[in-house]
């Protein structure tokens, strides 16, 4: 397993929640992300997703332009997942789906070791795990450095924190569920008792994993 593999999956379980089931997408969990322009780009909001959608959205080159990955790195990504059962065709679509329960736990008990965050140099940058908005108000302490994502662009001064992949911002760029879900997961990894048990229950929420 690598890495970039947790970002495709989040990446098509954002898809598949906003464009084939739109009924599981709630975006009262997430904060409108576009009144923070946290990206330094105005351009990213929250609306109600489309009926209408296509199967190329899940084809590996459209995964591609939504994370930033290479189509040669998707699709072995897409394998590596299939192959441990934290992806499976759609009975009804056929589409690749994320075996969230399974993505959750390996979450929730293995991440934080196989993929540990090490916090580096203060620099500037775009907020994750406590500091995301998806936890705004949650767990910040006041005078508290940030975790953050180094980005060239970004508005925050704080920690930084090695993203899960070095193209993340592509992934989240239009995507509120899909950053939530990252930053949700960098409070795991980090591995604090106190925000790791927070971030969990707000990823199950996001993933619909029924407790």
């Amino acid at each position: 397993m690598k890495s970039q593999d947790i970002v495709v999956l989040f990446k098509i379980e954002s898809l598949t929640q906003r464009w084939i089931n739109p009924d599981r997408y709630h975006a009262e969990w997430l904060v409108p992300y576009s009144q923070t322009n946290w990206l330094g780009e105005d351009i990213l909001n929250i609306e109600e997703p489309s009926v209408a959608y296509t199967e190329s959205l899940f084809s590996v080159r459209a995964l591609e332009q939504e994370t930033g990955i290479s189509k040669s790195q998707i699709s072995l990504s897409l394998k590596r997942m299939f192959e441990v059962g934290l992806a499976k065709a759609d009975r009804k679509t056929g589409l690749p789906k994320a075996n969230t329960r399974g993505l959750l736990e390996f979450i929730a008990y293995g991440i934080q070791y196989v993929f540990p965050a090490k916090e580096g140099e203060v620099t500037r940058g775009i907020a994750t795990s406590i500091a995301a908005p998806v936890l705004q108000g949650k767990l910040m302490s006041s005078g508290e450095l940030a975790p953050i994502w180094p980005y060239f662009n970004g508005q925050l001064k704080g920690v930084a924190v090695q993203p899960l992949h070095e193209n993340i911002f592509t992934a989240v760029r239009t995507d509120d569920l899909c950053y939530a879900l990252l930053a949700l997961t960098d409070a795991v990894r980090i591995g604090h008792s106190r925000e790791r048990t927070i971030a969990i229950d707000m990823l199950r929420k996001l993933l619909q994993v029924n407790s």
